[in-house]
């Protein structure tokens, strides 16, 4: 049974005996670890660190420059740092959770838990869709980055939603990957493809005189320290941020296929530190540079010549990142699907019938809502906004109120760790409104401005400049 354990964890990691007794004990994890079918419980804590860092290091980088115009260079860095401590913090909320009740595959099996035998189904049931839906509004962003990029690299050969379609495909068949642990080798390609392409931009922008997409003669390069254009304009921008290191609930089914999975928050540190420290980096230089003419995606913001190179490079990347998320949406059906049945951990026809059926029918979906909303932030700021404040705010702030009752009636200081959280609940509703609100005002705005056409349109909008470079 040892020679199934890679040499990186050999001494870190008990037999295989040794874990089921343990899993036994209390509740049942939701894979079995098993020499029979499919074996799930593969995951290592520095693969899983690598599948975190592709989940949150994707389409989330190629649309924080341009939020930063709307808030401003301090505050964005402000902000960017705050989300990314915030983050990381109910990141070991979920995760502490989940290992106290192994049973939970998702946030939403965590809600089902909380909510008591009675309401798991009926509080469920509200929760349940938002976890799919959350992660095929990724899908989508994933799918239009990875049509941008063929629209980069063949100078609009075809029609934007034939692009998108073959961007369709390719995402589905690389999240048919069934295991994580398989998935995570093509994480390692996925993500140094998409670093290397964005800090190439980050090169490329500091090597020219003026940005790209800057009219001739003088312009406003439009750089701020503080800035707010308007109050839609503002929240859209925070809640791009925000999502850009919110992904931590799907940290959670990477979790259930851990081999240790009391070894989380190795990976987890190790992400977000590095996540965080990137953002404000790469983030920071590119609008120092570019200032209000920054492209959606950031890609295209140094001209044509470094666009191609950089989406070149970067579509691996865009393409990984599109199958990490339908992947997420897919094995919570799956589970949800099969949990329970004999064919969830087998390799009979009714498993991989369910399992592609997920995985294609839920990248189709991604496609339909990446066609509806064209503009790669807006849809970036809509997914932050209506799916991930509940589940990476409201949620985690129930779950510790949940694990920490006794706190409300205890000293000073614990009752005002207690109202913390419940201003952490607070701040996820505020960004669920406030941010949906202004992300729909926006997408309207475009729509009757021309700034994007209809939808599934054959235009090419991976040139828009976002940070409102047309009104100045």
């Amino acid at each position: 049974m040892t020679s199934k354990i890679d040499p990186d964890v050999i001494d870190t990691v008990p037999s295989r005996t040794s874990e089921l007794t343990e899993e036994l004990k209390g509740e049942q994890e939701v894979f079995r670890i098993t020499e029979d079918g499919v074996d799930f419980r593969t995951v290592t804590w520095p693969r899983a660190a690598i599948i975190f860092l592709k989940i949150l290091f994707a389409t989330g980088v190629l649309s924080i420059p341009a939020a930063m115009y709307e808030i401003g260079a301090a505050a964005g860095a402000l902000v960017l740092l705050g989300f990314g401590m915030l983050n990381c913090y109910v990141g070991t909320i979920q995760g502490d959770f989940r290992n106290k009740h192994p049973s939970c595959h998702s946030v939403a099996d965590m809600v089902g838990v909380m909510g008591g035998p009675i309401a798991k189904e009926a509080i469920g049931a509200l929760y349940m869709p938002s976890c799919s839906v959350a992660w095929v509004l990724c899908a989508g962003a994933g799918i239009s980055g990875t049509s941008v990029a063929f629209n980069a690299l063949s100078e609009h050969g075809a029609c934007t939603v034939w692009f998108s379609f073959v961007s369709l495909i390719i995402v589905a068949l690389s999240a048919s990957v069934r295991t994580f642990a398989n998935l995570g080798w093509v994480g390692w390609a996925g993500f140094l493809s998409i670093y290397t392409a964005v800090f190439i931009l980050v090169v490329a922008v500091t090597q020219v005189d003026r940005p790209a997409a800057a009219p001739l003669g003088n312009y406003d390069l439009g750089y701020h320290a503080f800035f707010s254009s308007s109050f839609h304009g503002a929240m859209v921008a925070t809640t791009t941020i925000f999502v850009s290191s919110a992904g931590t609930s799907a940290f959670v089914p990477v979790i259930a296929e851990m081999r240790r999975p009391q070894d989380f928050k190795k990976a987890l540190y190790a992400c977000m530190a590095f996540v965080t420290a990137s953002y404000i980096t790469f983030a920071s230089v590119i609008y120092a540079w570019c200032g209000i003419w920054i492209t959606a995606p950031a890609l295209g913001s140094a001209g044509p010549t470094v666009k191609k190179v950089c989406y070149g490079i970067g579509l691996i990347g865009l393409v990984v990142s599109g199958a990490f998320y339908t992947h997420v949406a897919a094995k919570y059906l799956f589970v949800r699907i099969l949990r329970n049945s004999r064919h969830l951990q087998s390799n009979s026809a009714v498993h991989w019938a369910t399992w592609l059926g997920c995985t294609f029918g839920l990248a189709s979906l991604g496609f339909i809502l990446a066609q509806a909303i064209p503009i790669f932030n807006y849809l970036v700021a809509i997914t932050g906004s209506l799916c991930f404040a509940p589940l990476a705010l409201v949620v985690p702030a129930w779950i510790w109120m949940y694990d920490h009752p006794h706190y409300l009636g205890g000293k000073m200081w614990q009752k005002g760790v207690y109202g913390a959280h419940v201003l952490l609940g607070l701040l996820g509703a505020f960004i669920c409104v406030g941010g949906t609100y202004a992300s729909i005002q926006s997408i309207m705005d475009a729509y009757s401005n021309g700034t994007i056409g209809g939808a599934f349109s054959c235009a090419d909008n991976s040139g828009t400049v976002l940070s409102g470079g047309g009104g100045h």
